[in-house]
């Protein structure tokens, strides 16, 4: 579980990223998971856009696919969601230590 700090942090990253993976009319299918499960592998941290025509269900997409591909939502803005999944053995993003307020509040 990331903290506040450690959000703001990675959505600091990902202010400058191209979405990586683009979700299509056809909403959330296993290619799409696939797809977001490897970037995540890859990059850690990644953007995910999404087609106008799901829109709509954002709400229920965004957490979705964060629980399918075992990866944090970080952030959303408009149509565009940011993902993270630390790399279990060689991790790119070095995260600010949490405060012991903000992890004894979690």
């Amino acid at each position: 579980m990331l903290s506040g700090k450690q959000r703001r942090y990675l959505r600091g990253l990902g202010h400058s990223l191209a979405p990586i993976v683009q979700l299509g009319k056809d909403g959330v299918t296993e290619g799409v998971v696939g797809a977001l499960d490897a970037a995540l592998s890859d990059h850690e941290l990644i953007k995910v856009k999404l087609a106008q025509v799901i829109a709509p269900e954002q709400e229920a997409i965004a957490p979705e696919l964060a629980t399918r591909c075992k990866a944090e939502l970080v952030g959303e803005i408009g149509h565009t969601l940011l993902y993270y999944r630390r790399h279990p053995h060689e991790p790119k993003i070095v995260l600010p230590r949490a405060t012991k307020r903000a992890a004894h509040d979690e």
